[in-house]
């Protein structure tokens, strides 16, 4: 039998409209990620003007270094981060959620997971997934995502397994062992329904560091190749003429930015108040 606490009265919670408002800016970017190839005004690989040129009445926010349109571009190049770093998230937080739940139940499994994290975290993140994605011919963003779970998984299961012990020596976690419950019905009808917010948290978690790993690996071309749109590659492209039109670099660099602190505002207000700090102990 779950013991996971009722919803209850919103006494303590925090008013709809302060959470929406919170998870706006998330949510605006997340809806207008694979709408904004509708939008753009301009093809991404046609030149509007010239070089850096400042934002004038055909380009929004100017010209980019080869007078391609920055706002047009801008719109094309959240989709495919937006989705791999959501691909990212799901696998991460999905994997992390079973180990975890049955690590805690198998000694011998807990072991085993614990020694590989200890392994896997002894290398550098950024070396990992250049290792990873270098060593993957062609896979660009298959491979940089791929990465991206194998180096997160260790360090979120470290964070579902300490939530998940406590309950794994609980009364009705033993009254089930004692009924006879096999170990499947342990972990996912047992602990898991107890830990939603844990793993709302670590989903949150995971997709901002997924954003952050994805747009180092463009911003390194390891991922997605010129003269693909992309928000972190506009940065590195555009870096040379920041000072002839600063919207190239700037522009790209706060979507990437809102974009993370959106995710942990939403996360924020959509946990119960005071289960955030709890959730990630």
């Amino acid at each position: 039998m779950s013991v996971a606490a009722a919803p209850g009265p919103s006494r303590g919670g925090r008013p709809p409209l302060r959470a929406l408002a919170a998870a706006a800016p998330f949510l605006a970017l997340v809806l207008l990620a694979p709408a904004g190839p509708l939008l753009a005004p301009h093809p991404v690989d046609r030149p509007v003007g010239a070089p850096y040129a400042p934002p004038g009445a055909g380009a929004l926010l100017g010209g980019d270094q080869l007078g391609r349109d920055v706002w047009s571009r801008l719109l094309h190049g959240g989709g495919a981060l937006v989705a791999s770093a959501l691909a990212v998230a799901v696998a991460v937080t999905f994997l992390t959620t079973v180990l975890g739940c049955f690590a805690v139940l198998s000694p011998r499994l807990g072991r085993a997971v614990e020694r590989t994290a200890d392994l896997v975290m002894l290398l550098p993140p950024v070396l990992g997934f250049m290792l990873l994605a270098l060593a993957w011919p062609g896979g660009r963003r298959l491979a940089v995502a791929t990465a991206a779970v194998a180096l997160g998984t260790p360090y979120a299961v470290r964070v579902v397994a300490a939530a998940a012990a406590p309950l794994a020596a609980s009364g009705f976690v033993e009254a089930a062992v004692a009924g006879g419950e096999r170990p499947v019905h342990l972990a996912l009808r047992e602990i898991l329904p107890n830990l939603r917010s844990t793993v709302l948290a670590l989903f949150g978690l995971r997709f901002v560091e997924a954003v952050y790993v994805i747009s180092v690996a463009a911003f390194l071309q390891l991922g997605p190749q010129p003269p693909t749109p992309d928000w972190a590659l506009m940065i590195r492209e555009n870096a040379p003429g920041i000072l002839l039109n600063p919207w190239a670099v700037v522009a790209p660099a706060l979507a990437i930015g809102v974009l993370a602190i959106g995710t942990n505002l939403a996360a924020d207000h959509l946990l119960p108040a005071g289960r955030r700090t709890a959730a990630l102990r």
